[in-house]
């Protein structure tokens, strides 16, 4: 998979709301699928189809562990569209410090009312 695919893949799985949930709730260990359906009012089948959408983006993996498929949260994904992220945020931040540099410089130059 190219980088871009990876990234539109994670933005994609992040999109809905019980996907977010579910890493959220792995971030604090592993769990089976029962116990990641456990907390939402839909069936293991669907929160099977919500937990392989998050496979093929490579934000989750399923160990083995005799009889149980332990669901275990992947961050390489995250890194990088935290990478990607960052990059559109050091813009914005550069262009926030000019615009605070212009308006510093404005305020300078007009002269400011008497407010009595």
């Amino acid at each position: 998979m190219t980088p871009a695919a990876r990234l539109d893949a994670t933005f994609q799985a992040l999109a809905d709301p019980t996907r977010r949930a579910i890493l959220a709730r792995l971030a604090t260990g592993e769990a089976s699928v029962n116990d990641l359906a456990h907390p939402f009012a839909m069936s293991q089948p669907a929160i099977s189809k919500h937990i392989k959408v998050l496979e093929r983006a490579g934000l989750v993996t399923r160990g083995r562990d005799a009889q149980r498929r332990p669901v275990r949260i992947e961050a390489a994904p995250l890194a990088e569209a935290n990478g990607w992220l960052e990059d559109y945020r050091r813009l914005w931040e550069a262009n926030f410090q000019r615009l605070d540099a212009l308006l510093e410089e404005l305020q300078a130059v007009i002269p400011t009312r008497d407010k009595n």
